[in-house]
């Protein structure tokens, strides 16, 4: 082979074609997924090794891009790294540079069976634990990101649905690595519920990717909701998106909306409960009526049967029953005809001739009279 007809480089030169070869054959960004291993930060610099059992490359993060990500990997996780090529040419030395970094699927699902698992041990998914929502709160205090479309279509529906009850708007971050933000609002807000008469408490994000949804499969944050001193409502992302904190809530709603219709009745509800409560207490005064007018139809009957002068009368004709009856029994009836009574000198009657004593003074007691004897001589008939 003619060494002539071979391309020569220097170092320098060899690497900056190869550099160059790289920059136009690849798109500006592309996705690369794997796992990460042996993340490490080291002068604010994020430095990984991205893996899928085959073949591995590093993956650099710079701290500039750092600060603004929502995820940073752990050891063994599934990541999906949005990048493009950095080649440094003086040392042939070839990476990833990472402009996002994204949880892979099973990551999220990692994470939220892991919290899952551990809260359901503890009893607080247990949808016995689930309190009933207030039917008519005076005042619900939302936590969302503000401004926003979901605090905006919460506040328009509350407005259409039931203006009386008060919205109190806590403003919260919603994006990234905002759990222990959200858990500190919780806090205060749990601190001072009854003085701020806040009968309960929506919790919403609008849309997002699922691992947008990842704060709120937290584990301090699912805690704070499990022991709430008041209800609370989720409506995080979208109708198939669920979350620890979904779980753990006393009510799931599939949207922000949803929520907020959760909690207010409408007014055509309000006026039909209306409209049933006047029909119960308008069956409820004839029920009463009725019985009433009743009552007093028996008691006017009763005071008719219980005429008082018909009640003296038959009082009357007792009492003279009863006289009656004691003047047939009376001594004096006897003695008129023809009996007498004997009493000694005590006043004792004679039942029997056995009370009788020879020469006693004895008394003969007669209708018209009496007269006084002593006692000759005493026989018993049974003699």
């Amino acid at each position: 082979m003619n060494a002539d007809s071979i391309p020569s480089y220097s170092v320098q030169e060899l690497n900056a074609s190869v550099g160059a070869l790289l920059e136009r054959g690849f798109a500006p960004r592309f996705l690369v997924h794997g796992s990460a291993l042996r993340p490490q930060i080291k002068k604010g610099h994020l430095w990984l090794t991205l893996s899928d059992g085959d073949a591995s490359i590093t993956v650099v993060c710079w701290a500039s891009r750092l600060q603004q990500l929502n995820f940073v990997p752990a050891e063994g996780e599934g990541v999906t790294v949005v990048g493009k090529l950095n080649f440094w040419s003086a040392r042939a030395s070839l990476a990833v540079q990472a402009v996002d970094l994204r949880p892979s699927r099973s990551t999220i699902e990692r994470r939220f069976e892991a919290v899952k698992g551990l809260l359901s041990k503890e009893g607080l998914i247990d949808p016995s634990r689930r309190r009933f929502l207030p039917p008519i709160p005076k005042r619900i205090a939302l936590l969302t990101s503000v401004p926003s479309s979901a605090l905006a279509d919460m506040l328009r529906t509350a407005q259409e649905r039931w203006p009386l009850t008060e919205l109190l708007v806590i403003p919260i971050p919603v994006q990234g690595d905002v759990a222990p933000k959200i858990c500190s609002v919780l806090e205060r807000l749990a601190e001072h519920v009854e003085s701020l008469h806040v009968n309960a408490v929506v919790l919403a994000r609008g849309g997002g990717s699922r691992e947008d949804l990842m704060v709120f499969d937290d584990e301090s944050l699912c805690r704070r909701l499990a022991h709430f001193p008041v209800p609370v409502v989720t409506g995080l992302g979208h109708e198939d998106d669920r979350t620890v904190a979904d779980l753990v809530a006393d009510f799931r709603a599939a949207t922000p909306t949803a929520a907020i219709v959760s909690l207010l009745p409408t007014r055509t509800s309000a006026l039909q409960f209306l409209s049933q409560c006047r029909q119960q207490l308008q069956q409820s005064q004839r029920w009463r009526l009725r019985r009433e007018k009743e009552r007093l139809l028996q008691r006017r009957d009763t005071l008719r049967r219980s005429n008082p002068a018909a009640g003296v009368a038959r009082r009357r004709d007792r009492l003279e029953q009863r006289r009656q009856l004691l003047q047939a029994l009376s001594p004096q009836r006897w003695l008129a005809r023809g009996f007498a009574t004997v009493s000694n000198g005590d006043g004792g009657l004679l039942q029997s001739v056995a009370d009788a004593r020879p020469s006693q003074p004895l008394i003969i007691h007669l209708s018209d009279g009496e007269i006084d004897v002593n006692t000759v001589a005493i026989r018993s008939c049974r003699s």
